[in-house]
């Protein structure tokens, strides 16, 4: 589990067969990744491989998935270790099952923060509601201006800074993940409706 707080900028070294490799800033868990430990890369909950570095196995469910498959040398990835248990819980509870992905459809300058839009695929606009949560790349972000199949969040400075939602260009594809309390009031009313 983690909480949608972005805790480094990693860069992509390489992808190639399903495997991945990422470098992490010197910052970002100095004392090396233990292998199996989960690391969300762009929202992703990925497996740390043994060995050096930050290696990771993405299966064919995650590459049709996500956007994980999009990724070149040098692109940079917001990455996230796992909660641990007791810590704090600064964003929201974002599970690392990315739901689908969606398209950035642009942003405009409001005061100090910039308003980012997205557009989903049919279907997934029920999950989102204003003032909800919304995992957009991994980032916790608060949903403003729900339609059908699209939303707006509205990003502060130090987001974009620390993440890479602020290196987004207009029709790039972003790993969407939606509030799991959602998702599970749906199927509990689904099942007791007998829909």
């Amino acid at each position: 589990m983690f909480t949608g707080i972005v805790e480094s900028l990693g860069e992509v070294i390489s992808l190639s067969d399903g495997r991945l490799e990422v470098r992490a800033e010197p910052h970002f868990a100095p004392e090396g990744f233990d292998e199996g430990e989960s690391v969300a890369v762009n929202g992703c909950c990925l497996t740390v491989l043994p060995g050096e570095g930050l290696r990771f196995d993405l299966s064919p469910e995650t590459l049709a998935r996500t956007s994980l498959g999009d990724l070149e040398p040098s692109a940079r990835v917001n990455l996230e270790r796992a909660m641990v248990a007791g810590g704090r819980l600064g964003g929201h509870v974002v599970q690392g099952h990315v739901d689908t992905t969606g398209t950035f459809e642009g942003s405009t300058p409001e005061g100090n923060s910039v308003v980012m839009r997205f557009r989903t695929p049919s279907g997934y606009g029920r999950y989102l509601i204003d003032k909800g949560s919304v995992a957009i790349e991994g980032v916790s972000l608060t949903v403003v201006r729900p339609e059908v199949e699209a939303f707006e969040v509205w990003v502060i400075p130090h987001t974009l800074e620390k993440t890479n939602l602020g290196s987004l260009k207009s029709g790039d594809r972003v790993n969407l993940e939606f509030d799991v309390l959602a998702k599970y009031v749906e199927r509990l009313l689904e099942a007791r409706l007998g829909a």
